[in-house]
C-alpha cells in the first residue's frame, strides 16, 4: 500500500522542509473498502454488518519501525463473523476527533467473504512504502526580447 492520502501527503512534504504538520492521532484504523479510493477520494467502505464495524470501530493496525523506505504491520488485522461481500481495498485512518484518511490501495486480488467467515490481513502483509522518493527542481527560462523580459 504505497498511496497516500493528497491532503496527508501535503502535510508529509510541509514537514519535511521544517513546516507545521499535525501527526496521525493513534490508533490506526484498517477500513475495509468494498470501492477503491484515489488519492483525493475516499473508497466505499463496507458498512457495519456482521462482525464489522465501519468508521471509527474499524479494526486497529499497528506497524514495525520503518527500514529501506518501507514498513510492514507487525500485527494481524482480522475481522470474525464477516458479512457476504467482496473486499477490494483498505484504508488507513487516524483516531483524530475527525478522523483523517493517510493511505490506502486495493488488495493483491479481491477476497470475498461468505457470511461468517473471518476475513484477515496477515501480520507483516499490510506494507507502507515511500520510495523512490524525487526532488523535481523547476527553472524557468527567461528572454530577453527588445530590452523586455
Amino acid at each position: 500500500m504505497s498511496n497516500l492520502d493528497q491532503t496527508f501527503s501535503n502535510g508529509l512534504l510541509q514537514a519535511s522542509v521544517g513546516n507545521s504538520f499535525t501527526a496521525p492521532t493513534t490508533p490506526i484504523t484498517c477500513r475495509l473498502d468494498t470501492a477503491v479510493g484515489t488519492n483525493t477520494s475516499n473508497g466505499t467502505e463496507l458498512a457495519t454488518g456482521g462482525g464489522y464495524t465501519s468508521g471509527t470501530g474499524a479494526p486497529t493496525v499497528t506497524f514495525a519501525s520503518a527500514s529501506g523506505g518501507s514498513m510492514a504491520s507487525n500485527v494481524a488485522v482480522t475481522v470474525t463473523n464477516m458479512p457476504a461481500t467482496t473486499i477490494n481495498g483498505v484504508e488507513l485512518w487516524d483516531s483524530s476527533g475527525s478522523p483523517r484518511r493517510l493511505w490506502w490501495g486495493p488488495l493483491t486480488s479481491p477476497k470475498t467473504t461468505n457470511s461468517g467467515d473471518t476475513f484477515t490481513i496477515a501480520s507483516g502483509s499490510l506494507t507502507l512504502a515511500m520510495l523512490p522518493l524525487y526532488l523535481f527542481v523547476r527553472f524557468r527560462t527567461w528572454a530577453w526580447v527588445n530590452n523586455c523580459w
